[in-house]
Parts: structure tokens; C-alpha cells; sequence
């Protein structure tokens, strides 16, 4: 009788044990849980913020039918070049998971064509194309499941950017090539959302895919007339500051 007696009580004191555990665990993750600065944005619906950003853009070329037939170049490439970027943010949510974003801005950078000559020496022509530019993104991005205070993101979406020193850069290069203002891109990338007390910090890598042929044909200059086609490539390291 004694030795069930204390085993009901035993089994009776461990339950009570296990139970205050697992209560205190408990009450620890929601007091942790609560601790987390991502509790403060969950109920927001829109952001505002600010990206700076570093991008290297080039052409993607394709040779014309007078590229063969031509006797002056052996070789024409695109080359990349450097470039800097600076926009706006207006975000909105949709759901838990899914965010639309506005990021319009400017963009200062660098594009090249390189031309070799097919002399015995080989000289090289570096052709800069230096812009200004006008840039008009809509874009979706898709986040995951948040882990303390850091989200994961894909997005994608399409940007409208306008070339501002599109004239000027006609007049220089009047007896080169000319490229059209207006381009179309596909843009897709990754990065992650940390949540800070006061703004959400967001490193992105983002690459784009211009959808449009930007070369302005012109059969009576040599260095335009064995170009086929120019289509815009690039990638952008962006930083977002937003809350």
C-alpha cells in the first residue's frame, strides 16, 4: 500500500514537474518571441524607404550580316562598365507573403563596345556610352517565413528606364553608333530582410534582361552597320532602407 502510495505521489510530482517545464519553456519563446523587432512590422501594410545601389551594365551584341563581309574589325564585344544607383521605395503588402513594390529612381552608368581591328596590329576602339537614367520599376517579391528577426525574398517584375543624356550622347557619337532612349527589362533577384527596431535593412542582387533591340540602324556608319542588334544586360547590388 505505502509503495503505490509513493509511487502516485512520485508519478504525481513528476507530472507537476514536466508541466511547470514545459509552462516556463513556453512562456520564455512567447516572452522571446514578443522580443523580436519583426512583431512590429507584421500589422504594417506599406513601407517607405530609400536604396542605394552599385550596378555593372553592358550591351549584348549581335553581329550583322556586314559584320562578315566588313574588312576593317575582326571583332566587335560588349563591355561592362560601372554605375551607380539611387531610388525611392513605396511598398505594399499583400497577404503575409507577398509584396508589391514602386522603386522609382536614377541610375548613373557606364556601357561599351569594344572594336578590334583585323590589322596586323590589332588596335583596340573603345566606344563609352555614358547615361543618365530614368528608371521606373514595377516589381512583386515573395518572402518566406520570418526566423527571429530575418526574412528571405525572390522577386521579380519589369522597369521602364529612359536614357536623359540620350541627346548629347547622339551628337558625340553621331559618326559611331546611337542607341534609343527607351528600354523594356525583365528583372529578377534575391536577397534578405533584417528587422531592426527602427527601419528594415534589405541587401539585394538583381539581374536584368533588356526585352528590346536599342541599336538605332545606320547603313552609312561603319561601326553601326556591322550591328545587328544591342539588347541592355546587367546586375545590381542593392541596398534597401525602408520601415
Amino acid at each position: 500500500m505505502k509503495k503505490a502510495l509513493n509511487f502516485k505521489i512520485t508519478l504525481v510530482v513528476g507530472f507537476l514537474l514536466v508541466l511547470g517545464l514545459t509552462s516556463e519553456s513556453y512562456a520564455q519563446r512567447n516572452r522571446s518571441s514578443a522580443g523580436y523587432n519583426y512583431n512590429s512590422y507584421k500589422s504594417k501594410q506599406y513601407y517607405f524607404g530609400l536604396t542605394l545601389g552599385y550596378s555593372s551594365s553592358k550591351y549584348r551584341v549581335f553581329r550583322s550580316k556586314q559584320f562578315l563581309l566588313n574588312n576593317e574589325f575582326d571583332r566587335v564585344d560588349g563591355v561592362r562598365g560601372p554605375g551607380f544607383n539611387l531610388a525611392m521605395i513605396g511598398n505594399l503588402k499583400i497577404g503575409e507573403y507577398v509584396d508589391i513594390r514602386f522603386n522609382p529612381g536614377f541610375a548613373f552608368g557606364e556601357r561599351n563596345i569594344e572594336y578590334v581591328t583585323n590589322d596586323d596590329i590589332n588596335n583596340n576602339y573603345l566606344r563609352k556610352f555614358e547615361s543618365v537614367f530614368v528608371e521606373i520599376p514595377l516589381q512583386f517579391r515573395y518572402k518566406s517565413e520570418a526566423y527571429r528577426d530575418m526574412k528571405l525574398f525572390l522577386m521579380g517584375g519589369i522597369k521602364y528606364s529612359y536614357d536623359l543624356s540620350s541627346d548629347s550622347k547622339s551628337r558625340q557619337a553621331a559618326t559611331i553608333v546611337k542607341i534609343s532612349p527607351s528600354d523594356f527589362s525583365l528583372e529578377v533577384g534575391a536577397g534578405f530582410q533584417f528587422f531592426f527596431p527602427y527601419f528594415i535593412f534589405s541587401p539585394e542582387l538583381k539581374f536584368s534582361h533588356g526585352l528590346n533591340n536599342i541599336l538605332i540602324y545606320d547603313d552609312k556608319l561603319t561601326q553601326s552597320k556591322i550591328l545587328d542588334k544591342l539588347f541592355s544586360r546587367g546586375f545590381t547590388l542593392s541596398l534597401h532602407f525602408e520601415g
